[in-house]
């Protein structure tokens, strides 16, 4: 009796059941509002004009050096063509530039990530005389542009005898005023009372930086190191000031001196430079969380 009776309520309820759902699914599917019509126009507006610049290179990488040079100029090739691709790798040395940077990069966000995280912590922690002094000096640095300093960096690298050397590129990209502004407002909105209750417990003051500020520092560690990296990839000036030497040319570098006798070869400067772009590219990609999530926790997401 009991399972002839619940065998025809067993597909009434799967039916009230999937019934159910829909109607879930109709509620929450509500039509848009015309705020969010706006919005999501305007967000398509601005992402195709980030997006029609790479567009560009992209197609005129693709096209022959005579057609990348037409006037009037137009966005689709003619005659689609990987001749510039396959002459930036005949003519240039990518691995070798590849490396370069890659070395600088991690070597630079390494150095910068270690004295920015103990300078940072040091302001806002420690007290000591003439804290308010330094901490005024190494903010100047926020009002000074790289440019103006290359000079008198190249004037001391040369008199280390660093000149087309590694170290000569990475030593004077570590000491950004920025980054360590940066931690040093994250590291003043860590709860002092974390601190103190491992004080009491015996803990010193590098094991507290080491197992407690270091960890609870990891988003705003994420976004120095990332926004480091990126800087240090893009840099131009610097290793172009610092080397002579083709075999210690970065990405930047490298691809600049994509020409000729006849000139510029925009086709392979624009392959080139998307290669140079393209670990910046897989870096936004994978991090972007980290990149949003940092920025949202170092305090200046509203200034």
């Amino acid at each position: 009796m009991s399972t002839a009776a619940q065998t025809p309520a067993g597909p009434r309820g799967t039916a009230r059941r999937t019934a159910g759902r829909a109607a879930r699914g109709r509620a929450a599917r509500r039509p848009w509002t015309p705020g969010q019509i706006v919005l999501t126009l305007l967000g398509a507006a601005v992402s195709t004009v980030f997006l029609a610049p790479l567009a560009w290179a992209l197609f005129t990488s693709l096209k022959s050096e005579t057609e990348a040079v037409e006037v009037p100029t137009h966005w689709l090739p003619d005659e689609w063509t990987t001749q510039a691709w396959r002459a930036v790798f005949e003519t240039g040395n990518i691995t070798n530039w590849f490396v370069n940077s890659l070395v600088v990069s991690v070597c630079v966000t390494a150095v910068v990530l270690s004295v920015s995280a103990l300078a940072g912590y040091g302001f806002a922690r420690t007290e000591f005389r003439g804290k308010g002094v330094l901490l005024g000096v190494v903010m100047t640095g926020l009002m000074v542009s790289p440019a103006v300093l290359g000079v008198p960096l190249f004037t001391t690298v040369q008199q280390m005898g660093m000149v087309d050397t590694y170290w000569g590129m990475i030593l004077p990209q570590c000491a950004p005023a920025a980054m360590v502004y940066i931690l040093y407002k994250f590291f003043q909105g860590i709860p002092r009372e974390l601190e103190e209750a491992a004080f009491i417990d015996g803990a010193g003051r590098w094991r507290v930086f080491f197992t407690i500020v270091l960890p609870l520092s990891r988003p705003s560690l994420a976004a120095v190191g990332i926004f480091t990296f990126i800087a240090s990839w893009n840099n131009f000036l610097w290793p172009y000031m610092v080397t002579n030497n083709p075999d210690l040319m970065t990405m930047p570098n490298g691809i600049a001196t994509v020409m000729n006798s006849y000139g510029i070869q925009w086709a392979q400067l624009m392959a080139g430079g998307l290669m140079a772009g393209l670990p910046l590219i897989v870096v936004f990609v994978f991090f972007q969380r980290q990149i949003v999530a940092g920025v949202a926790h170092t305090g200046l997401a509203g200034q």
